[in-house]
């Protein structure tokens, strides 16, 4: 930014850090002064807030020769994603606010960084994030209650972008920040084809570059050679991307689905996820018993081997070894319960208790893990 354009940001904030790439605050009391939207249309290129209390916000501003207004908009839903115009720019306004009552959220915290690769992505032509931003506005709208069922089946999803089921780290992190429902997303990725390759074709680009009309190479060079505009290299690749992207999109076209097919997808992959936790659950329980089975079967084979670790555990009159000798008793007990020789156990932990009467640590133990005589 410019010496006047600092100055006007600085006079918003007394206390931000702020630099000519840069505007960062932390409020605990108050708000922020300024307007994010009037920053974003003038100065900025990405804005994040994000409040203890859930609230959530993502502003993106790119080149409208990157990613025209017409690609993004199929993508918006009031309460998840908006976009505009202004000045030969697309601004792009994703949000996440919590439900009333929710319980706040001191732990969880995010960064620009996790972000502005998303700007990249957009600009290539991959449309995952504004995807996944109607996604967290369907997720939201199946909890509204007053909503008539009728207007799930009359709801189509947007255009679906290849890739959903292995979205980069920054969209897994937006799908994070806007709470997608990652059952509806399992759902939805049915639909989307495989990511494309971010190899460089050197052949297809030469063969796209040279299809460029002259006067717009003429007018890059132009730009590059007086240092009016950015470096043209990725703005070309970005370019490139996303014409390839929407010839594989053309070539490889999908039926849209409905929000109540979506709805009711993500409800078979839920329950389905379901079933599959229940049956490791299961084979887990299975697992630990017989475990359990083979350690008391050995400890049978060697009952008088145990009572004698026993009793050295004890003689080393000391916290960890007591546990350990308590732990070793309560084995035994059942031991004796499988083999029907409860009497046989009473009589040693008698004897034993007697023996040891004087250590009140151990005996404390004792009688807290039930090991006691009448």
């Amino acid at each position: 930014m410019t010496k006047d354009e600092l100055e006007e940001v600085r006079a918003l904030s007394s206390r931000a850090g702020i630099s000519a790439t840069h505007f960062v605050n932390e409020y605990h009391y108050g708000s922020f002064r300024g307007d994010e939207r009037e920053l974003m249309e003038q100065l900025y290129d990405a804005h994040l807030y994000f409040a203890n209390w859930g609230s959530r916000r993502l502003m993106l501003r790119l080149p409208t020769t990157l990613l025209p207004a017409r690609n993004a908009e199929p993508y918006c839903a009031e309460a998840a994603l908006t976009c505009w115009t202004r000045k030969g720019h697309l601004l792009l306004d994703f949000s996440y606010e919590a439900e009333d009552g929710g319980e706040w959220d001191f732990e969880t915290s995010f960064t620009l960084a996790f972000f502005t690769t998303l700007r990249t992505e957009l600009a290539a032509g991959d449309l995952r994030p504004l995807y996944l931003a109607w996604l967290s506005a369907l997720t939201r709208w199946e909890l509204e209650a007053d909503v008539d069922e009728d207007e799930y089946t009359h709801a189509i999803e947007p255009p679906v972008p290849a890739g959903l089921a292995r979205l980069t780290g920054p969209q897994q992190a937006l799908a994070d920040f806007l709470h997608v429902d990652p059952h509806l997303l399992t759902a939805a990725a049915r639909a989307s084809g495989a990511a494309p390759s971010q190899a460089i074709d050197k052949d297809a680009l030469t063969a796209w570059i040279r299809a460029l009309p002259p006067h717009e190479k003429d007018t890059l060079l132009l730009d590059t050679a007086l240092g009016t505009a950015p470096q043209p290299g990725p703005t070309l690749l970005a370019r490139h991307s996303a014409a390839a992207r929407r010839t594989a999109e053309h070539t490889t076209p999908t039926r849209r689905r409905s929000a109540a097919e979506l709805l009711d997808a993500a409800h078979e992959v839920r329950s389905e996820h379901t079933r599959q936790q229940e049956q490791a659950r299961a084979q887990a329980r299975r697992a630990e018993r017989r475990a359990r089975e083979s350690h008391l079967n050995r400890l049978a084979e060697n009952a008088e081997q145990a009572w004698q670790d026993i009793a050295r555990l004890i003689g080393q009159k000391q916290p960890s070894p007591y546990d350990a000798a308590v732990t070793l008793l309560k084995d035994l007990r059942e031991v004796h319960d499988r083999a029907d020789t409860p009497e046989e156990f009473a009589r040693r932990l008698h004897d034993l208790r007697e023996q040891h009467r004087g250590k009140p640590s151990l005996m404390r133990r004792l009688t807290n893990a039930g090991l006691t005589t009448r």
